[in-house]
């Protein structure tokens, strides 16, 4: 886990100058979700292109990256049948 975190400790002196206390949140917010993407095996962009893409359809739920990725899984092996 500390190894998932570790470009964050990097460049800590960098993320002191966020411009903001609330940019400094919505970058804790984007980090926290790649990392969840890469420990659920799922490639960030893809998951960010398709999520920001359906955010006004799907509920929160169905973005988690693992409940996404699951949702992928799924419909890529009903539409092998």
């Amino acid at each position: 886990m500390e190894r998932a975190i570790r470009g964050i400790a990097v460049g800590r002196k960098n993320y002191l100058f966020a411009g903001s206390y609330e940019g400094a949140r919505r970058a804790a917010s984007i980090y926290s979700l790649v990392e969840s993407c890469k420990s659920a095996g799922v490639e960030p962009y893809a998951y960010f292109a398709d999520a920001l893409a359906r955010t006004t359809t799907a509920t929160p739920r169905e973005l988690v990256p693992s409940a996404w990725k699951a949702a992928r899984e799924a419909d890529a092996a009903g539409g092998a049948k």
